[in-house]
Parts: structure tokens; sequence; C-alpha cells
């Protein structure tokens, strides 16, 4: 989470000055998209192509290696046929270029990159059809086992031992439960932090070990119209999360974020599931333990999200998109309890996997 002072503020006269020198693109249209530490803006060029120009906060931007490796880690998934984008060469050759700005708080250094431009709509603004929930658990699947196929040099970069948005550290939410202070959402926050340290901690050595892309979210996810009258998914967006975890993370993370999109969250479980299990099958320590780890990535985003508003409210509403509708979740989850959601997810999912 990058602090107030880090996050980039560059006009969309400034995007233009620098595709032009860094690119020789000419900018025939520009405009912000959101974006939750850093700035990401649409190109669109009279040369004919489209962009996003993408400027990494300036704490972000000091870990030049880790940049690096998302960058070959988008490259390395398009080569193996999903829809990822891929970075231009800047004039020079390089696919990432520092440049120098005093957005208000100094002269910081800030790491741009070009991006191809996919097409499509993000998932929340389609219908979660049972289809597309099961072709969105299969590609989370299929992405990480392709991004557990990378070879690189900066490949430890990814054992992020601190990374607060990781699902093996819970621990470090702690310090910020303080901001539901008076909130009966604290206890079941509180209570959360506590199951997984007792429960899931423990069964973390029968964890089957990946690479994850961290954030396979609601606004990560492309989508386009298939030929069924359906949609088929058309981009994987944001590799900012990515670190060195367990598949089982990776499949908690996108059934959170696509709950978040249905009206009847619950039954967003089935579907995912077996789209995920069609490609890799769980084994019995990851189904005890993905209930939990879905309630603690509700638990991640609630509060971290809460603490990125003090520090950004007038971002307040794309940060706080995620924790509206999440806080109605967690508490039916969590009042449901293990047993009954399990239930719903496991056997929606064979039945699911039999109609196939």
């Amino acid at each position: 989470m990058a602090a107030k002072h880090v996050k980039p503020d560059f006009s969309q006269s400034q995007v233009s000055e620098i595709v032009k020198r860094l690119f020789r693109l000419t900018a025939s249209k520009v405009h912000s998209l959101p974006s939750y530490d850093d700035q990401n803006f649409y190109v669109a060029s009279t040369e004919g192509g489209e962009y996003v120009l993408k400027i990494m906060n300036s704490e972000d931007s000091k870990n030049t290696a880790l940049i690096e490796m998302q960058t070959y880690a988008m490259t390395f998934l398009h080569q193996n046929g999903l829809p990822a984008q891929t970075a231009v060469p800047t004039t020079s050759g390089q696919l990432m270029s520092v440049e120098e700005m005093d957005c208000g708080y100094g002269c910081q250094k800030y790491l741009v990159r070009l991006l191809t431009y996919l097409p499509g709509a993000t998932i929340c603004k389609v219908p979660l059809t049972p289809q597309i929930l099961y072709e969105t658990g299969k590609t989370a699947a299929k992405m990480d086992i392709i991004l557990n196929k990378m070879e690189h040099p900066q490949l430890s970069v990814l054992q992020r031992e601190n990374f607060i948005w990781s699902l093996s550290n819970m621990a470090l939410l702690e310090p910020y439960v303080h901001l539901l202070d008076g909130d009966p959402l604290q206890e079941v926050v509180t209570s959360v932090i506590h199951h997984h340290k007792i429960s899931v901690n423990p069964q973390r050595t029968n964890f089957r070990k990946c690479i994850n892309h961290g954030d396979f979210n609601d606004l990560n996810v492309l989508v386009q119209p298939d030929e069924n009258d359906g949609y088929r998914i058309s981009g994987i967006l944001d590799f900012g999360d990515m670190n060195d975890g367990y598949y089982i993370h990776e499949l908690a993370i996108t059934l959170m974020y696509m709950m978040i999109e249905h009206p009847e969250p619950v039954q967003v479980g089935g579907p995912v599931l077996a789209g995920w299990e069609s490609v890799l099958p769980l084994n019995e320590a990851e189904k005890d333990c993905l209930y939990l780890l879905v309630l603690s990535r509700f638990c991640q985003s609630l509060l971290l999200a809460r603490h990125s508003v003090s520090l950004h409210p007038e971002n307040a509403e794309y940060l706080t998109i995620t924790s509206k509708r999440g806080v109605f979740i967690v508490r039916q989850l969590w009042e449901l309890g293990k047993e009954q959601v399990e239930k719903v997810w496991f056997q929606t999912a064979a039945q699911f996997s039999d109609s196939k």
C-alpha cells in the first residue's frame, strides 16, 4: 500500500509528452483509468495503436527487479496463450523508464511502462452466469500453473516476506483492527484472524506452492461476448500483487472477488470451484481451509481499504468498491458457518462438473 506522498499525480499533457518522448507516439486521446496505488492512463495514438501508460508509485518504483519480474510474467502468460498485456519497448529498447517529477511532495522517481491495451469490459459489468464463473475459476488455475513454470534470474524477488496482501501474513493486519473500533464487524474480523492462526497456519505445509497473481479481482478480469450469447475472458490485468504463495490462495482470492459482484454470493463458490478443479483438484488440507481463506481475504480488503481511504480520501469511491458490499457478505458467511457454506460450494461444484 502506498503512503499518501508516494502516489503519482501526472497530468494528461505530461502523459502525452512522455509517450511522445519515450515511444515516438503521438497521443490523440488520453484519459485516466482506476488505480489503487499507481496511475493508469488509456492512450490512443494517431499512429493507430491503443495502450495503457502505467506510472508506478514512487515507493514501488524503487524495486525495479520486482517490476521487471512482473513485466516478464505478463509476457510469459501471453506467450503461453493467456490474454495478458505486454510491455512496449522505448525507442532505446527498454521495457521501463524512470521519470523524475514533483507531484507536490518534492522531486521523486516514478517507473513508467507502456502496455498493450486489451479490449473488453471488466467482469463486474456483465451478468455473472455459472458459465463465466466456471471459466474464471478455470483461467485462474491455468494462470498459476503457467506462472509456476517461469524461469527468471529475478524469481526470488517474489518471496515478499512481509507483503501485507499475502494470505500467509494475516497477522500483519492486527495493527489495523482498531480502524473498526465501534463497528460490530470488528468482532468478526478479530475472530477470522484468530481462526486463521490456529486452523490455517498449521495446515500450510500441506498446501501446494506456486506463484500467485494475487489480485484476480472483478476489476482485473476483462470479458468479451462469445459466439454463444455468453462471455469469454479477454484480459488479465495488474500483476502488482504477484508473490510466492499457494494455489489455494489464488482460488480463495478469485472466489472472494466474484462473490462481491453476485446477487447471491454464496452460490458463486460452486461454479468457480468446479472450473478450478477441472484443471487442478484440491487436496484435503486445501479444501478444509478454503472457507477461512475466503473470509481472510475479505478481512484484508475491508481493513486495508479503510486505511487507504484515510490516506487518499479523494480516491474513496474506488478504494471502497469491495468493502461496501463486502461487509454484508462477511457477516453472511460468518453467520452461515463453515459447514453450511462448504456444503453449498462443494455439492454445487460436483453437480456442475457432472453436467459438463
